[in-house]
């Protein structure tokens, strides 16, 4: 007698079908596998509700279109796929992400449009980028020496998995002792980190990296946020020196909303506490999540 497929760890969409987690998988001649040829989105579920979930599909779509990906679904049939994932593993605080890949072209082919675009999904509980500890005293970020890909060459507004250049920065920030790590651009700006914007608070001023990075759904969020608050936001470089002599530092991502930064390249960011403003946002960003402009409730 045959047992029910286990639900409980997260469910996938995986060509039309939905299994568990843990039997989710790419065929190896995709070329989301081969070449990282893939975009995809993630959106975060909290107490039963999507947060944001227009924006992420929104992004999701013009990712697709900007690497001539088809995930072969509108907004709602994709969303309904995504409620799916959720009811199965009934998930109430979940990470829940959506793939478009290349698939596979006729074999022998190296003709991208000759392929034939897959779409993959799955929910798994809530995802952190920094654990319960980390969250209070903040994190030690370490501005790295390994420069982000130029924008011109893999356009960061698009989701995409071409992550060495963040892998080896990152793997070298925690070799040094730190929590994780920043890249920087030619110039010697700040731009952003693996799976999360930076910014740091100078005189009173939020400034985050205008170019060279992912416009984060969180990011998003989080200058919203300073506007209903009535906290002045610059949008520009944000050289390494004026990040490390900032009054406060945080960075934003789905994994966790806000979170602080006390430390850079082992120095304490001011007095080495999470600042008022990076604790303002905090706040203000769960309290968003009970918001009907933001939270769509899980239709389980």
């Amino acid at each position: 007698m045959s047992s029910q497929p286990d639900f409980s760890k997260g469910a996938a969409f995986v060509r039309g079908q939905f299994v568990p987690i843990g039997e989710a998988c790419v065929p190896i001649t995709d070329w989301g596998f081969l070449r990282s040829d893939a975009t995809y989105d993630v959106v975060t579920v909290w107490d039963g509700a999507f947060f944001r979930l227009d924006a992420h599909l929104d992004r999701f779509f013009a990712s697709c279109d900007r690497f001539r990906l088809d995930p072969g679904r509108t907004g709602e049939e994709l969303t309904t796929v995504l409620e799916r994932c959720l009811s199965l593993s009934g998930l109430r605080n979940a990470y829940v992400e959506m793939i478009a890949t290349r698939g596979q072209p006729p074999w022998g082919s190296r003709d991208p449009r000759l392929a034939v675009n897959q779409f993959y999904a799955f929910a798994v509980p809530f995802v952190w980028l920094a654990n319960e500890e980390q969250r209070q005293r903040g994190l030690h970020l370490r501005i790295s020496d390994v420069r982000r890909i130029p924008a011109d060459s893999v356009d960061p507004r698009a989701k995409n998995y071409h992550w060495n250049d963040l892998t080896m920065g990152l793997l070298g920030a925690l070799d040094a002792g730190a929590d994780t790590v920043v890249l920087t651009d030619a110039a010697g700006n700040v731009v952003e980190g693996p799976g999360f914007n930076v910014f740091a608070v100078c005189g009173g001023t939020i400034v985050t990296p205008a170019e060279g990075v992912l416009e984060g759904v969180t990011r998003r969020t989080v200058l919203e946020m300073a506007e209903a608050l009535g906290i002045r936001v610059e949008r520009r470089g944000l050289p390494a020196a004026e990040l490390r002599a900032a009054r406060e530092v945080f960075i934003s991502s789905s994994g966790g909303g806000v979170l602080p930064v006390t430390r850079v390249d082992g120095a304490p960011v001011a007095g080495g506490e999470v600042g008022p403003v990076t604790r303002q946002l905090v706040t203000t960003y769960w309290a968003w999540h009970a918001d009907p402009r933001f939270s769509r409730p899980v239709r389980y």
